[in-house]
């Protein structure tokens, strides 16, 4: 049994999760499970980033205090989760006594270290990124400068602040870029390496004047400022395992971490949080998996972009969780931007799980049922299908330990298509006991739902009470090795819209 570590980023409560944040943390909370269903110790943590300008601007307009507003959109994040059957095992907020005191901790540590320093800035600001934007970095709309990422207008700052010496780290990280096992896809780190070249490395700021922002965690020697929100939520990695309060259980998990991350915050978990980890002593992360962008109309999805597309909206079109969960994975993307619409989603809701995985359910259950009262012998199984099933358990290991579950899913898929083709050429209904037939299509759908089983939970759980097997590691038993099957239903499993 291995060890799996798994997180997300942390997201900004301002308003509630919607398709962009489900498309990392369902990524996430499948690779969680299959950890689990293989027998692996595995930790999945994710949660909220809630302090910084953003949210003290939002709380403010609402006429609440921030600390009132992020108990409440906490709370809306974990129904948000619970709707998607995200099996974290722990949600973490950077408002607990314990991650600030970590912060503190932290800080205090690289500023005795020589590691922080105070002297002036002037820079463009993004409120929505909590960064500062050099030239070269920001957009020029109409001879002013705006945000790359939510295309708003810059705010212009001149203050003292006190900087972490990133450029003391350079050779360090692109040592640790070269490596081509922490990064993944391996071209998101030579886009960082390139960008270490090209624009270089310059100490980054790592607090703000508390007259400015005061919603945050003030530095221990200067109560005049207050923690960057930044170092702050990447320290939130290091609070989930208790960093600086278990160290034997913070060392089993952290040498195994994985995070998730889109590829708008690279920078920040490469660049920054490596090179903060590094003046910590400790290693980087084990993994860091990037993805490309969920995109609608063109533009990433976000709130500013106007564009976003809800949860509930898609439960409510595909009548369940699992089908939005399988959406999400389906079409999920290390590498390219995928565009999402309507036809695309219904296309894959009908033909794989309606008609591909739904129907052969539907067909197999109802014919055990009529011909056989529901007890299905194991009389051999067919050879050819047998191997399909063992090459299929094949690719789906290689895919899911490579954190390509798209490709995990397309393999059992094939292989329901297989099983689709099989029924129709055999004819059980034809034959007066057709026990070798169904028990074949039977072992096609018990190895099925325990791949699908971190993808679709719900659905594989239902199929194991109505066709008789257990939802467990498919690698643990041999194919055909089951006695017999007791069908008590044929479910159906999703409508087609």
């Amino acid at each position: 049994m291995g060890t799996f570590y798994i997180t997300t980023p942390i997201y900004y409560p301002n308003a509630p999760p919607h398709l962009g944040h489900a498309y990392t943390t369902v990524y996430a909370d499948i690779l969680a499970r299959y950890h689990r269903l293989v027998g692996d110790d595995t930790f999945f943590l994710t949660g909220t980033d809630e302090h910084g300008l953003k949210l003290q601007r939002t709380a403010e307009k609402r006429g609440v205090h921030p600390k009132e507003f992020v108990d409440g959109m906490a709370d809306v994040y974990r129904k948000y989760w619970e709707m998607l059957s995200i099996s974290y095992d722990f949600f973490i907020r950077t408002t607990d006594p314990k991650h600030e005191n970590v912060v503190r901790e932290a800080i205090r540590r690289l500023y005795s270290k020589g590691y922080i320093y105070k002297a002036r800035y002037s820079g463009w600001y993004c409120v929505d990124c909590e960064k500062f934007y050099s030239e070269g970095e920001y957009e020029v709309v109409n001879g002013k400068p705006y945000c790359p990422i939510h295309g708003k207008p810059l705010e212009y700052l001149e203050e003292e602040t006190y900087y972490f010496k990133l450029s003391e780290f350079k050779e360090y990280l692109k040592e640790v870029l070269s490596k081509k096992s922490i990064v993944y896809p391996e071209n998101y780190a030579r886009e960082v390496l390139s960008k270490l070249e090209t624009v270089g490395l310059r100490d980054v700021s790592i607090a703000r004047p508390k007259s400015r922002v005061w919603w945050a965690i003030e530095i221990p020697w200067d109560p005049n400022y207050t923690v960057y929100v930044w170092f702050d939520a990447l320290l939130n990695y290091l609070t989930g395992v208790e960093y600086l309060r278990n160290e034997e259980r913070f060392r089993k998990y952290w040498s195994e971490v994985h995070h998730v991350i889109g590829k708008d915050i690279l920078w920040f978990h490469t660049v920054i949080w490596f090179s903060i980890l590094k003046a910590l002593d400790l290693p980087p992360p084990k993994r860091l998996i990037v993805h490309a962008f969920v995109i609608n109309k063109g533009v990433k999805m976000g709130k500013s972009a106007g564009n976003v597309i809800a949860i509930e909206d898609l439960t409510n079109r595909y009548g369940s969780t699992d089908s939005v969960r399988y959406l999400i994975a389906r079409i999920f993307n290390l590498y390219k931007d995928v565009e999402v619409t309507t036809e695309l989603l219904d296309s894959i809701h009908n033909t794989e799980l309606a008609d591909n995985l739904g129907n052969l359910v539907r067909r197999v259950g109802v014919l055990a049922l009529r011909k056989l009262r529901g007890i299905v012998e194991n009389r051999g199984l067919d050879r050819d299908l047998e191997d399909r099933i063992e090459s299929t358990l094949k690719v789906y290991k290689e895919s899911m330990e490579s954190y390509e579950v798209s490709r995990a899913i397309t393999a059992v898929m094939n292989l329901l298509r297989e099983a689709n083709a099989y029924i129709n050429k055999v004819r059980p209904w034809e034959k007066s006991e057709p026990h070798k037939e169904l028990y074949t299509l039977l072992e096609v759908l018990k190895y099925s739902s325990r791949m699908l089983a971190p993808i679709i939970p719900n659905t594989a759980n239902k199929l194991s009470i109505s066709l008789g097997f257990a939802i467990a590691n498919p690698y643990e038993e041999k194919i055909g090795s089951q006695e017999s099957y007791k069908v008590t239903s044929a479910p159906i499993l999703f409508k087609k819209v």
